[in-house]
């Protein structure tokens, strides 16, 4: 079993509550007069209180974002999860992000996107909604972290979001099984090598916020 000494669960590779809340203030002044920044909080959620990949997030499609129900999910497909095994990403674990991605799909079917289409598609006029490629969508997850300054950026990767989701889901009082099964681990004890890794530098507040 990892302990809390293995790589997995290196403190650098894991966003603080204080790092994660001053990168949504910043994105979230900037969003509303620019659909780019948008787009970055997009990705950034996703990262990094989603736990996806950068595969997983390049292969959404908008259908697979489901806001209508009671316990609101991201459906990740088998064709586009790790090892084809397929699972569902709880929404309702945090109210913050449920909202900033319910409302990224309401603009892309307002950009006239249907279920099948990417969730997080170009904004340039010339190619709306096309893919993104994972180097793309690895330079927004570092666009939106700018705010931490260049010497934490310097070896900030969006696989870093995803060590963030589970470290602060775990801290945040669920339980290895649910973790595990959010994130698409092949079994728990690669989520435990997560345990106990310090994720405050103060107080403590909302799962992600």
């Amino acid at each position: 079993m990892k302990t809390a000494h293995s790589p997995l669960a290196d403190p650098m590779k894991i966003l603080t509550r204080k790092e994660l809340a001053a990168v949504l203030a910043d994105l979230h002044r900037k969003a509303p007069r620019s659909k780019n920044t948008r787009l970055n909080r997009v990705v950034f959620r996703l990262a990094a209180c989603c736990g996806m990949r950068v595969s997983e997030i390049a292969q959404l499609h908008l259908g697979d974002i489901v806001v209508d129900l009671a316990r609101p999910h991201i459906r990740v497909r088998a064709g586009a999860a790790k090892g084809n095994r397929p699972r569902v990403v709880p929404l309702w674990w945090d109210e913050g992000t449920l909202r900033d991605l319910a409302a990224w799909k309401e603009e892309r079917i307002s950009q006239g996107a249907a279920a099948d289409d990417q969730f997080v598609g170009c904004q340039n006029s010339g190619r709306l909604g096309s893919p993104l490629s994972r180097h793309t969508l690895r330079k927004r997850f570092r666009t939106a972290c700018k705010v931490l300054g260049a010497k934490r950026l310097d070896r900030l990767t969006i696989h870093h979001g995803r060590h963030t989701f589970i470290s602060h889901a775990l801290a945040g009082g669920r339980t290895l099984a649910e973790v595990r099964d959010a994130a698409g681990h092949a079994n728990v004890s690669i989520t435990s090598g997560y345990l106990h890794v310090a994720v405050d530098d103060e107080g403590v507040g909302k799962l992600f916020g």
